[in-house]
């Protein structure tokens, strides 16, 4: 097999993607919102303020690092792992904004910044996730498009369940129990996918996301060998890594998981597509921070290059306009939406409950 073509050279086509092209939109009355939309000045940029929050956030995570440096060897440290894990969430967040190009109009900007934030701060690949998240973002929720819902740990379809054997088979049939405890294992996932997806990639960038993720696991490492025991490095590893993961997979998990799930030859049209799969968490301003943004699922999904900032200022605008076009707008406190995932993984995974036909 070749190796594949790596989509994530960050070129305006690729951008375009992932800010959703015009080209991709059958109208369906998109044009109508997107009208109001720029004319509420909701798309416009307003770099400065991200920056501001790109050097909060670095600031934050060196006054954790020299936290650990001056407590040293001792079971305080926990206290740090912890903090360390919310710093580093809240960079995933960033990464993720200026993967949509959301903070700059420069793509060299948008690079550097995302280069910087993923593979040095966090130690997950820019590259990989920009191509993982494209696809996600072009097919939402649609079996063999989407890689959000493809086949792994978990199992998103019957028919997924249907084929899992062995200890696939077993862990499907609990996944409603184990899918918070395995989210402690998304921030590491996040991590080593992109790091294995590295010799099968062909990018201009390769170099730079290369050197950068070796600099973070080569730092992240000598810190914890040369300031704790070996005992106090595994116990810090584990929060620190665990709690981000679940930080971050806390905040993935509501926006589409057990929403409709497309079969692959689906057809329907970009509008109604990004407005069925997603479903949005209800909330505050606390919200808003805490989970990114992300909360504003469908919002971000019709206009993913929207600073995050103008998601609670476009809500109106989009839930007026789906209620006129009788689309489905989904939103539901955080508890309720996980009570839906939770359910949806218990009800897909019962073909490894009982006798199934192939």
């Amino acid at each position: 097999m070749p190796p594949a073509v790596d989509r994530t050279q960050f070129s305006p086509q690729f951008t375009d993607t992932i800010t959703g092209s015009p080209t991709e939109r059958d109208d369906g009355g998109f044009s109508e919102l997107s009208r109001q939309v720029k004319q509420a000045g909701l798309l416009d940029r307003r770099s400065a303020s991200d920056k501001v929050r790109m050097g909060v956030n670095a600031l934050l995570l060196a006054v954790g690092w020299t936290a650990f440096m001056v407590i040293g060897d001792s079971w305080y440290q926990l206290i740090v792992a912890v903090y360390l894990a919310l710093v580093l969430g809240q960079i995933g967040f960033v990464a993720h904004d200026i993967g949509h190009r959301q903070t700059h109009r420069s793509r060299r900007l948008n690079d550097f910044f995302g280069l910087i934030n993923a593979n040095l701060f966090l130690g997950m690949s820019y590259g990989w996730w920009i191509d993982k998240h494209t696809r996600h973002h072009t097919r939402p929720n649609q079996e063999g498009r989407d890689p959000d819902i493809g086949t792994g740990i978990f199992v998103w379809t019957t028919g997924q369940a249907r084929v899992k054997r062995g200890p696939g088979r077993l862990l499907a049939r609990y996944q409603a129990v184990l899918f918070l405890p395995m989210l402690l294992l998304e921030g590491l996932h996040l991590q080593v996918a992109g790091i294995r997806a590295l010799p099968a990639r062909t990018s201009r960038q390769l170099p730079k996301e290369a050197i950068l993720l070796g600099l973070h696991i080569a730092l992240y490492v000598a810190a914890l060998l040369f300031v704790l025991s070996p005992v106090h490095a595994l116990v810090f590893l584990a929060v620190n890594q665990g709690l981000l993961g679940l930080y971050l997979g806390s905040a993935f998990a509501p926006n589409h998981k057990g929403m409709p799930v497309l079969p692959e030859g689906d057809a329907t049209g970009f509008l109604e597509r990004q407005v069925i799969t997603a479903r949005n968490v209800r909330g505050g301003i606390i919200s808003d921070f805490a989970l990114g943004g992300l909360n504003y699922q469908i919002e971000h999904h019709l206009f993913p290059s929207m600073p995050r900032r103008n998601l609670r200022r476009s809500q109106p605008l989009v839930k007026a306009f789906c209620e006129r076009h009788n689309l489905s707008y989904n939103e539901q406190g955080f508890v309720a939406s996980y009570t839906q995932v939770l359910r949806h993984l218990h009800a897909v995974g019962a073909p490894t409950r009982g006798r199934t036909t192939a």
